[in-house]
């Protein structure tokens, strides 16, 4: 199966074609796309180099999927000259999650939506993602009217210039910066611009796609999206108010059982889920799962997940998995 990576230079697609080599992805062909700056440069997949290519090419060699991770107006101007030539975009890029014609998708929560016609399917935002894979469960049991989330974002979902200006930082270096403010031994209470409602595009992205990827628009979502010193993931507070009342060694229960999550609250021994250890890994971890004292029906939790994999490569090349076991592509 011939796959393209478009933005495959970037830190996300780097990551997806890490992804795809690790999970052993059935890859006869490797296409890596870039933007024209890039065309002629290498990279690696499975210890082999590989020439990125012009958009023009990789749809000449016609893939059978191609990987998106190039940014919302590229997505929107190479998408769907991808679909018009029958190859199926699995988009990691804002542009079209919230598309009423286009599903938003993540494997463990929603893969049975899709269909062979589906030709540009879009891959959620990565704080949504590790926040859904924890809460659909949960939803089936006990449903969800509420969900309080603020979260404690990683430098590497803004990208490499992020990361070089942590590690500038960090070693007293002058350099770009990627944010208005120092990152280093500080948190910025702003993710992407600020909307008129006084909330930013980050937070009213985890509102909107929550609800369309479980599917149920009666859930109300806040967020607060905070960027913080740290690579490895992102961390989440969550606050969860259900219509019904729950069990907690029940909820635990159900939350080990859960596809791609795995229960990390042994606080006798100090075990939480942690940035530095979702690191590279491809589930999401959650603890610190207690009832909130000072309401009925509402629990509280702490979530993390490693952004570039599970909320970015990884929940992409699942969906590519999906398609290829149900032969939709």
């Amino acid at each position: 199966m011939k796959v393209a990576v478009v933005g495959a230079t970037g830190l996300v697609g780097s990551k997806m074609l890490q992804v795809l080599a690790e999970r052993n992805f059935p890859v006869t062909e490797i296409i890596p796309v870039a933007s024209e700056r890039s065309i002629g440069k290498k990279v690696m997949f499975k210890e082999k180099e590989f020439t990125v290519v012009s958009y023009q090419d990789a749809i000449a060699a016609k893939p059978a999927i191609a990987i998106f991770s190039a940014g919302g107006g590229t997505s929107l101007e190479l998408a769907p000259l991808f679909a018009a030539a029958g190859i199926t975009v699995i988009d990691n890029s804002s542009a079209w999650r919230m598309d009423p014609t286009k599903k938003l998708v993540v494997p463990e929560v929603n893969a049975h939506v899709l269909t062979v016609d589906d030709k540009i399917i879009a891959n959620p935002n990565c704080s949504t993602i590790q926040l859904v894979v924890v809460l659909k469960p949960l939803h089936d049991k006990y449903k969800i009217k509420r969900v309080v989330v603020s979260t404690y974002q990683s430098v590497t979902g803004t990208g490499v210039k992020a990361v070089d200006q942590l590690m500038n930082e960090r070693k007293g270096i002058q350099g770009e910066m990627a944010y208005k403010y120092p990152i280093d031994l500080n948190a910025i209470p702003q993710i992407d611009v600020f909307l008129e409602n006084g909330y930013t595009k980050e937070e009213m992205k985890m509102t909107n796609e929550t609800t369309k990827i479980i599917g149920d628009d009666t859930i109300k979502v806040t967020a607060t999206t905070v960027r913080i010193p740290v690579m490895g993931g992102h961390s989440e507070s969550v606050n969860i108010e259900f219509e019904n009342d729950f069990d907690l060694a029940e909820l635990r229960a159900l939350l080990s059982n859960a596809p791609g999550v795995i229960v990390q609250d042994d606080i006798a021994n100090f075990i939480y889920p942690m940035p530095l250890t979702a690191h590279e890994k491809d589930e999401t971890f959650v603890g610190r799962i207690r009832r909130d004292e000072t309401q009925p029906n509402t629990l509280n939790c702490w979530i993390v997940s490693d952004n570039l994999r599970k909320g970015a490569a990884t929940n992409a090349v699942q969906i590519a998995e999906y398609l290829v076991e149900k032969k939709l592509v």
